[in-house]
């Protein structure tokens, strides 16, 4: 089995569960560990948020004795203001910071923060020098980067400035994400960059991120670019079981078989639980529909589950859901794993 270190951190598979907005709280980071994921990332928050704390900010940050290691994600613009925040997580007791140039949001880039500092070096790599002084060397700091703002030689060139700056200044790790800011999620992931930077980083902890949906899509990432770990994003909402199905190809055995309806069962009241203990009932039930939404893709019924899922309105909804589509696997077709979209399909999203 293929280990992973980040700094200080030693873990047994190369994978981490990427920061996901509005997705990867605590209940859905405790649920990845219990399927196998040895590192998690907080959802990604703003540098002057943490400094103003308040409820939603605490709950958000919030992490519970069995939610280790655990990486915060920062996102900003000013280096001092992010300097701070850093410094913040790791008194919350998180495991290392991860430094975001990668969101392509609009709105995000129109406020000079996320993928938008990939087109300003000089800001960039003070965020990371500020950032790695404030820590003080207590935890790794890592950065998240998509390949550049564009496609131009200027864009490449600011990219690997701000590569090369990361690891001078000591960071344990680069992620890169294979799309450029102005892509955001349309078209394939450039696997064929990723290897190019592994190649240049040589021996330095390098992750890749872009088109990983199934457990087959990480280990080709792993085998075809040489990258030393994956990150998984979208293709871990509503599919925890992603991460065991890797360890079993990374340990040499075949894929297990696809998800039952009693397992998906079992992965979706663990994680509606895990969400009532933070959210409570009524609230957990609504937030759970864009989880939902995702798990419904594991089930046969795919289209009727889905719908089900956006009618929820509380706990009663959710219950009934449960035992209308996930009672008896007799009465349903075979299930089926997770595959790549179809768009990336014909886009041709790997190098093979």
């Amino acid at each position: 089995m293929q280990t992973l270190s980040i700094g200080t951190i030693q873990l047994d598979a190369p994978v981490v569960q990427a920061a996901l907005s509005g997705y990867s709280d605590a209940p859905m980071r405790r649920l990845a560990r219990e399927h196998g994921c040895p590192y998690t990332i907080n959802e990604v928050v703003l540098d002057r948020f943490v400094a103003e704390g308040g409820r939603k900010m605490r709950r958000m940050l919030a992490i519970g004795p069995d939610d280790h290691p655990v990486a915060g994600q920062l996102m900003g613009s000013e280096p001092v203001q992010f300097a701070e925040a850093a410094a913040e997580l790791v008194d919350l007791d998180y495991d290392a910071i991860d430094i975001n140039f990668g969101c392509p949001v609009k709105k995000v880039l129109g406020r000079c923060r996320g993928g938008f500092l990939l087109s300003t070096p000089d800001v960039a790599c003070e965020i990371i020098r500020r950032v790695s002084g404030s820590v003080a060397g207590r935890v790794p700091v890592t950065v998240k980067m998509r390949r550049g703002t564009d496609e131009t030689p200027e864009s490449e060139k600011n990219f690997f400035e701000i590569l090369d700056a990361a690891y001078a200044l000591g960071c344990a790790a680069v992620t890169v994400h294979g799309r450029s800011v102005v892509q955001r999620y349309v078209g394939p992931s450039s696997w064929p960059f990723l290897a190019k930077v592994k190649d240049h980083v040589g021996d330095r902890v390098l992750l890749g991120s872009g088109d990983l949906f199934t457990a087959t899509d990480c280990l080709q990432m792993l085998e075809q670019t040489g990258v030393d770990g994956v990150s998984i994003a979208r293709g871990a909402i509503g599919n925890p079981f992603i991460f065991n199905e890797l360890r079993a190809l990374l340990a040499g055995r075949p894929l297990p078989d696809a998800p039952s309806l009693v397992r998906q069962r079992a992965a979706i009241t663990r994680h509606m639980d895990l969400m009532v203990s933070v959210y409570g009932e009524k609230k957990a039930s609504v937030l759970f529909r864009k989880f939902g939404v995702r798990y419904s893709e594991l089930h046969p019924c795919h289209d009727d589950v889905k719908k089900a899922f956006v009618a929820v309105r509380g706990p009663e909804d959710f219950d009934r859901l449960i035992e209308r589509w996930y009672d008896d696997a007799n009465r349903y077709p075979p299930v089926h794993r997770r595959v790549r979209p179809e768009a990336l399909v014909a886009a041709g999203a790997t190098i093979e």
